[in-house]
């Protein structure tokens, strides 16, 4: 966003099931396809985390919003995200400016892969995102598909570990 400016996007997480979802058809308080069995169907549903992203960077509230398919595999999800850039650029351009950050700035939060992947690649991975750069597309200059793996609980639990050794490190532990 820094290097190219978002116009517009939407994501769609391909999110692993959870122990929310029922493994047999019954009701759901929140909606009738939430209450279908997690391990034998692809469900659709809200999502949070375009809410999450919009109170984290602010500049993308009103031009970001996405979705979620809940898919019957035990861990790992991923993020498809769909958008429009303000500068002209190409997926090479996009692609480096993730490596740069995966090995800068983004060191341990943000991975980088260019290697043909899989979901069950990424179990237990420490990193929040690991950016799959062998999966982006290109339609145009200004348009494209990028995709992001995660293992929620591993990323999730590593970024606490960061924080407590922040907290330490500020009261000379």
């Amino acid at each position: 966003m820094d290097n190219f400016g978002l116009v517009e996007g939407l994501m769609t997480t391909v999110h692993a099931a959870t122990a929310t979802q029922p493994t047999q058809d019954g009701p759901s308080k929140k909606d009738w396809r939430g209450g279908r069995n997690a391990y034998q169907n692809i469900i659709p549903a809200s999502t949070g985390a375009a809410k999450a992203v919009g109170l984290c960077l602010p500049e993308t509230v009103g031009k970001l919003t996405g979705m979620a398919f809940r898919v019957p595999t035990a861990d790992v999800s991923a993020v498809d995200l769909t958008f429009r850039t303000e500068k002209a650029t190409s997926l090479k351009e996009i692609n480096a400016a993730m490596k740069a950050a995966s090995e800068g700035p983004m060191k341990g939060v943000l991975g980088y892969t260019e290697e043909a992947v899989v979901s069950s690649d990424f179990v237990g991975d420490p990193h929040s995102s690991i950016y799959d750069a062998g999966a982006c597309i290109e339609l145009n200059s200004n348009f494209f598909k990028v995709v992001s793996w995660y293992d929620n609980e591993a990323g999730y639990a590593n970024r606490c570990v960061d924080m407590l050794r922040m907290m330490g490190e500020k009261d000379g532990l």
